[in-house]
């Protein structure tokens, strides 16, 4: 090959894509995040392609653009609608059991795309390091949310990364955008619970808020408890194939207390709730005893609640069970035309209690 030929094909676009991405790989010396690597210079684009795109995004080479570009086409023929979700993950500390703060991101935007029916598709990943944060921390994180992308069979697809000088941040937080597109025939609102709705749970409560206060070491308490950090897509995916939904939730930040509030109060119907029908375990209960709290406000990451008709319940609970993220759940509970708005709590001596909302989160920063 001649030299001008060798020339001409090394500026081939593609060629030169890729040759970045090789060169750049292995790039990052540095023990912790530093100002230069926010700074839009060779040490950005080296913690970019290095970590960020390295460790995170599935197609290295596809990440030129300032923005993801979507097939419609491909879109279309799986849903006639989009569903577009965004949050942000401020979590304390950045790893705990079960999960960390990677994994809870990519699982929580996952979880707000499938309750309302829709398949998810593809994420955004936006990052806010702290100067200081070190780099086997991030990269741990990225990974983390790597394999959890794949396991709910999203991609992450664009994002953004922004270094603040210490103290201006919390190590690091992550937000995440998600897509997903909701199938034909598909709806699910929070205004769709209908009187005489049963409702049902996927599982115990409370083991998210549980774990990330054991995690803090703050109260010198040891117990065996994993958050339930996990994407529901795929056991959404079934109810809605099987089942009318009526109305469904990710039980998160106020935990079953909100969500059943929401409810009831967009849909215009009364809710009560069989205290001995949830699902909580002993060390839940018996940590949530000693502190005073109500499990039913500790938030929780791998939850649903959801409406069916009375007649579809045994058939939604066979399904719920017969899945991995529902072999715990139950019916909860049932929706009444009585009272609407309010929801109630049957304890099972006889009397019923309000089951109103906090005016703040028991655990702060849990997600």
């Amino acid at each position: 090959m001649k030299k001008g030929d060798l020339e001409a094909s090394l500026a081939h676009p593609l060629l030169q894509r890729v040759e970045r991405h090789r060169r750049r790989a292995g790039r990052v010396r540095d023990d912790v995040v530093v100002m230069a690597h926010g700074g839009g210079g060779k040490a950005m684009r080296d913690l970019i392609d290095d970590l960020i795109v390295g460790e995170l995004v599935a197609d290295p080479t596809a990440t030129d653009e300032d923005q993801a570009r979507l097939d419609l086409a491909t879109l279309a023929r799986t849903g006639d609608r989009l569903a577009f979700t965004t949050d942000t993950y401020v979590v304390s500390p950045l790893f705990f059991p079960g999960g960390d703060i990677g994994r809870l991101a990519i699982n929580g935007t996952v979880n707000d795309l499938a309750v309302s029916g829709a398949r998810p598709v593809a994420l955004s990943c936006g990052l806010v390091l702290e100067e200081g944060l070190p780099i086997e921390a991030l990269r741990a994180v990225l990974r983390s949310m790597r394999a959890a992308a794949d396991e709910a069979g999203v991609t992450v697809v664009t994002g953004d990364t922004k270094v603040v000088p210490r103290g201006a941040a919390d190590k690091l937080f992550v937000n995440t955008s998600g897509v997903g597109v909701i199938p034909r025939g598909v709806e699910i609102a929070a205004s769709g619970v209908r009187a005489d709705d049963a409702i049902l749970l996927n599982g115990f409560l409370g083991d998210h808020g549980a774990a990330i206060l054991l995690a803090r070491g703050e109260l010198q308490l040891e117990a065996e408890i994993q958050s339930d950090t996990a994407a529901v897509a795929g056991l959404v995916a079934e109810l809605v194939s099987q089942v009318q939904i009526h109305a469904m939730r990710d039980v998160t930040r106020g935990g079953l207390a909100a969500v059943l509030n929401e409810l009831a109060l967009a849909s215009e119907v009364g809710i009560t709730v069989e205290a001995r029908a949830l699902p909580i375990r002993p060390e839940v209960h018996g940590l949530t005893q000693l502190l005073g709290i109500d499990p039913v406000h500790l938030a929780n990451e791998g939850k649903i609640a959801f409406a069916v008709a009375a007649s579809d319940a045994s058939r939604a609970l066979s399904i719920l069970r017969s899945h991995p993220l529902g072999r715990d759940g139950a019916v909860i509970g049932r929706a009444r035309a009585e009272h609407p708005g309010v929801v109630t709590l049957d304890t099972g001596f006889g009397g019923e209690r309000i089951l109103d909302v906090l005016a703040g989160e028991p655990v702060p920063r849990i997600c």
